[in-house]
């Protein structure tokens, strides 16, 4: 109800009692609070292509509960490009009543579908709107002719074949193919005979269009035979394509595609091309097997031994491909980059040379000042003695808590020091580890006297015109 009648009664106390009454009316404004809605919230319309342009499609109409101006509504189409083609110049809608147009005729075989939107908003302050999804499907028509592409002929023209007249029963005479652009139902062929000369000699199949003789030729039949075929479709109503096919038999034996494909064909397999060709093939090959062999030839020899280099204070073995986990004084490149850099920070220069006959590297640090000599031999073999002492008969750590101890006595006119890893593995599966070079320096100490290095010295002094000879 928009409004209502309200009477107002007022009485007094007086005796006997007066009263009063007055009647207000109250009228209830609306408020847009509704939102319009549609029946249903898609829509699929189907169409017959070939409509006429301006024809009513459909009509959509929404529902608004609320009054007044906050009831009208507006209908229009939510703008959307389908191949650069607007949907308003394809549709129309009219904006009070909600009836859908066709601005255009369509084509099925063109555009099958559309989908789009259409919005409904009311008048109301602020408006409300709500929208539905249109799936328009185009119907087909049939309204193609079907188009015969074998066997091919001009326009209007006649089809000439030639059969043996010895062919068999069962041969493939010819093929008759149609298409049609229409749907799939309405696309569907089928073979018929408008015209065949002798109905005993010839068949045809209606679905696949091929034409095979039923029997042999025989002295009374015609050397000329004229089949007219006939393509069907399935639409509504039926639209055709006919053929003409003239045979004429031959008496000489013609062969056919099918045999004639059967036969292989004869070539010379070693022509003088493909004779190159393997002449070139088996050269690269030979070629490429030799650069394999001299290769592994290079790579076999063994490097020649050289002379290793004078003994020194910080002297030591360096192996390739060597491991933390050895236990003897040996160390790979990285080690001896780094020692390298080590000593040469101490102003000493530092020489790498081959041990011969093994893959290991003595290295050895000396003063800049000191030119590389031939070692003596007890020097190279005390460095010799030295390198091939292992770490254990020197060392031993506690395996639980890592304290190191010597096990021998150091001199340090013999050893001056020593370079090795100490590695911290867990009991993890699979096990974790790390390492830690440890740098052992032999001090000097003061327990060798001071010796002459010649046992006796003769001089002669001349004095008071004696010879006076002093032993020293």
């Amino acid at each position: 109800m928009p409004e209502y009648d309200i009477t107002i009664t007022v009485t007094d106390r007086g005796n006997p009692p007066l009263s009063d009454n007055e009647t207000i009316t109250l009228e209830l404004l609306d408020v847009n609070d509704n939102v319009p809605q549609f029946p249903q919230t898609f829509y699929t319309i189907p169409v017959m292509e070939n409509n006429a342009p301006g024809a009513l499609l459909s009509s959509l109409t929404a529902i608004d509960p609320d009054l007044h101006e906050n009831q009208y509504l507006v209908y229009f189409i939510i703008e959307k490009e389908i191949v650069n083609t607007s949907m308003s110049m394809l549709f129309s809608i009219n904006p009070e009543n909600g009836n859908l147009y066709a601005l255009k005729t369509f084509d099925y075989e063109i555009e099958k579908e559309f989908l789009f939107h259409i919005e409904a908003r009311d008048s109301g302050v602020p408006p409300l709107s709500s929208n539905v999804t249109v799936h328009m499907i185009i119907m087909d028509q049939n309204d193609n002719t079907p188009v015969i592409v074998s066997p091919w002929r001009a326009q209007g023209s006649v089809v000439e074949e030639k059969i043996p007249r010895s062919t068999d029963k069962g041969t493939l005479i010819a093929k008759v193919i149609a298409l049609d652009s229409d749907s799939v139902h309405n696309s569907r062929i089928s073979y018929q005979f408008l015209q065949n000369t002798d109905a005993t000699l010839f068949s045809l199949d209606q679905y696949n269009g091929e034409i095979r003789t039923m029997r042999m030729f025989s002295y009374r039949d015609s050397r000329h035979q004229r089949l007219v075929v006939i393509a069907k479709d399935n639409g509504e109503p039926a639209l055709s394509a006919t053929v003409t096919i003239k045979l004429s038999t031959v008496e000489t034996a013609l062969k056919t595609y099918a045999d004639m494909t059967e036969v292989p064909l004869e070539y010379d397999i070693f022509s003088d091309l493909n004779l190159y060709l393997v002449i070139g093939l088996g050269s690269v090959s030979f070629l490429l097997l030799i650069t394999i062999l001299v290769t592994i030839v290079l790579k076999c020899q063994k490097p020649k031994p050289s002379k290793a280099a004078p003994p020194s204070r910080n002297s030591v073995i360096s192996e390739r491909n060597s491991t933390i986990a050895d236990s003897t004084l040996v160390s790979n490149d990285a080690y001896w980059y780094s020692l390298f850099l080590a000593e040469t920070r101490k102003g000493k220069l530092v020489v790498r040379q081959p041990v011969p006959k093994g893959s290991r590297y003595i290295v050895s640090s000396i003063p800049r000042s000191t030119g590389l000599t031939e070692t003596s031999d007890s020097a190279a073999s005390t460095l010799q003695e030295i390198v091939n002492t292992s770490m254990s008969m020197l060392f031993s750590i506690n395996p639980e808590n890592g304290n190191l101890y010597a096990l021998k006595t150091f001199d340090y006119e013999i050893e001056k020091e020593f370079l090795f890893h100490i590695e911290a593995r867990d009991s993890g599966v699979p096990p974790l580890s790390s390492n830690v070079t440890v740098h052992i320096i032999i001090m000097d100490q003061n327990d060798n006297s001071a010796r002459y290095s010649v046992s006796m010295a003769r001089a002669r002094l001349c004095g008071r015109g004696k010879d006076r000879e002093i032993h020293r």
